[in-house]
């Protein structure tokens, strides 16, 4: 636990913050300082998610609803966290999917999905917060990209091509919003190997896949990082504290693995 707040005094929105890795996101700004918005389409999940922010760390916190693939919900969730705070300045951009498939099988109804969500939605949300960003001439837009943004996944085309939109997305941002003195910057984990994701879904689904057992499909992964663990919630958390912190001021457009050198470019 960092001993300085870096956020004190500062108002920080996480999509997708109602469970797992944005959950984990946003008590950790919350414990930097910041005041929290836990935007999701779980209500009751966000509401639980910001009522242990105010008991736990002592800031202040509030629930929005918010679909990111909606832009009005976007906007109007930017609209809440100003009108409840009086400015914005992260936001971290987080909320996603994952669907796979081989691509002959491939509903193109839930590759859609995937980058409606994953894609769009970090669009969406980007707008939402530059609006009020430009106007205050400062702030921070992070997306929660990730590995398979900077190398194709087989059988995931969606996602990848959803996270390799949005480097693309954030790089152009960057570009777009410097005058303004907003800085965008996007995260790319490895693998949460025990996230819910991995341990409520994903292990079965590549046991059954591959013919092996979900510890096969563990050491499989574990396998392919050079420091030989999987990604934890803490890892990204680190630096997203870092990345949007006056400690970051001189970056912007960079999309930053933490895969444990797994992937290296």
């Amino acid at each position: 636990m960092s001993e300085v707040k870096r956020y004190a005094g500062q108002v920080a929105l996480v999509t997708g913050a109602g469970q797992g890795l944005g959950e984990a996101l946003a008590h950790r700004m919350a414990r930097e300082g910041a005041d929290v918005v836990v935007a999701d389409i779980l209500d009751d999940k966000a509401a639980a998610v910001a009522e242990a922010i105010t008991t736990q760390h002592g800031v202040r916190a509030i629930a929005v609803h918010a679909d990111v693939t909606d832009a009005a919900q976007c906007d109007a969730m930017v609209d809440r966290a100003v009108a409840e705070f009086g400015r914005l300045d992260v936001c971290v951009s987080n909320a996603g999917i994952l669907m796979s498939g081989a691509i002959t099988e491939f509903d193109p109804a839930r590759w859609r999905k995937v980058i409606e969500v994953n894609l769009v939605g970090y669009f969406n949300v980007a707008r939402a917060a530059a609006r009020v960003m430009i106007a205050q001439k400062s702030g921070n837009i992070v997306q929660i990209n990730s590995k398979s943004g900077k190398k194709g996944s087989s059988k995931n085309s969606a996602y990848a091509a959803s996270k390799f939109g949005g480097i693309g997305l954030t790089q152009s941002l960057a570009l777009e919003l410097a005058e303004h003195n907003i800085r965008v910057n996007a995260i790319c984990p490895g693998n949460l190997l025990d996230s819910p994701l991995w341990v409520d879904s994903l292990y079965e689904q590549y046991a059954k896949r591959w013919g092996i057992s979900v510890e096969e499909v563990r050491e499989k992964y574990l396998s392919q990082v050079p420091l030989g663990r999987g990604c934890v919630y803490e890892d990204v958390a680190n630096v997203l504290a870092f990345i949007a912190s006056d400690d970051a001021s001189y970056m912007t457009g960079q999309a930053i693995n933490v895969t444990g050198g797994q992937e290296m470019h």
